[in-house]
């Protein structure tokens, strides 16, 4: 059977690669064509268009890419009518994948969205696009299910969330410090400033001003391929080491994280590491979106939770000053006991054996 993945983001990259890898184990005439990452091409398959080449954040950066963005829609129908796949299956990336749903059905092929794209946060009108085009909803968290089912009288499927399978099967390397050099001496404060240049060229310079306040940490930058590396270069210059592609074992020695909202925020949860959440965008991007989302948090753990657990610093609140003094109280006070005490409660909401076998299984009917 022929299979044709669209992911356009490092998370999605992550969760593709174990549906390739599932459809590989059931599949043994599998022919996979997908646009992904590094994780994706590991699997196997055909990769098309990377996702360094699609990664556009925020109202302001897609006008501004907008020329880009329409070729790689054209690019995209024209080399799925090319390779006459029997089924899509699409990974979060929302703004690019439902156009590109849409055009399928019309065309007569077969709809699998993995990852829901977050109507229950904004842009709900996206309900009639769905239901209209996409044959599979699968989501990954338990409270989206029962959103389509009882506001939108939609069927989804919930197998559990990938990230518990990518996490209960990850190992620390023992020689994980000795091999980057990290003395043990000096508790880790782990930097996540994002996955795309846009959120690292805009959160790295403010998360790298706690530095010079608290000496006697380590402070180290996860750092991720899929971006130009000079992105990372404000750390370097103040000897901040970046460790690339190495976050889970990063995060499995930290003591805090400072973590730009998205995925990240629910790995620290999943790790224990106690975090601050913050996102900054431009201006005009902020107001626009501001003005659409209809949620109280940002965070995926406080979003979860229903409860503000972590800080969110957001926009505005995003400063050096109040940075630093959350940074203080939470390496001051009691609210990491009571942080890691409401992590726990995550896991349990999100666990299901055999998440990605599951889906795939579902696929192939």
């Amino acid at each position: 059977m022929k299979y044709y993945i669209i992911a356009g983001e490092a998370s999605g990259d992550l969760y593709g690669s174990k549906l390739i890898n599932e459809i590989f184990s059931v599949d043994k005439n599998a022919d996979v064509r997908f646009w992904g990452g590094d994780n994706m091409i590991k699997s196997g398959g055909h990769n098309v268009k990377h996702i360094k080449e699609l990664a556009f954040m925020g109202f302001y950066e897609v006008l501004k890419n907008i020329t880009t963005i329409i070729s790689n829609i054209n690019f995209c129908k024209n080399d799925i009518k090319e390779f006459n796949p029997d089924k899509i299956i699409y990974i979060d990336y929302p703004g690019f994948n439902l156009k590109i749903s849409k055009w399928a059905k019309n065309n007569g092929y077969k709809n699998y969205y993995y990852i829901s794209p977050q109507i229950w946060a904004w842009k709900e009108n996206r309900i009639k696009t769905i239901k209209k085009n996409i044959d599979k909803l699968f989501v990954i968290f338990p409270f989206e299910k029962e959103y389509y089912q009882e506001k939108h009288s939609m069927e989804v499927e919930f197998y559990g969330h990938p990230l518990i399978e990518q996490i209960d099967s990850f190992n620390s390397s023992n020689e994980f410090l000795k091999k980057n050099k990290i003395s043990k001496e000096r508790n880790i404060i782990t930097l996540l400033p994002g996955s795309r240049s846009q959120e690292i060229n805009s959160m790295l310079p403010i998360f790298l001003t706690l530095k010079k306040y608290f000496s006697n940490y380590e402070f180290i930058v996860a750092g991720v391929k899929n971006v130009n590396e000079s992105v990372y270069q404000p750390a370097l210059d103040l000897d901040v080491k970046v460790l690339y592609n190495q976050t889970y074992d990063l995060l499995s020695h930290s003591k805090i994280a400072i973590v730009t909202s998205g995925t990240a925020s629910l790995e620290c949860a999943l790790f224990n590491v106690p975090q601050i959440v913050c996102y900054k965008t431009s201006s005009f991007s902020y107001f626009i979106g501001k003005s659409f989302v209809n949620i109280s948090f940002i965070s995926l753990v406080n979003i979860i939770l229903k409860k503000g657990v972590v800080k969110e610093l957001v926009q505005d609140n995003l400063t050096e000053d109040k940075l630093l003094n959350e940074l203080s109280n939470l390496l001051s006070g009691n609210r990491i006991s009571d942080m890691l005490s409401e992590y726990s409660k995550i896991y349990s909401m999100l666990s299901r054996k055999e998440t990605s076998k599951k889906i795939v299984n579902s696929i192939i009917g």
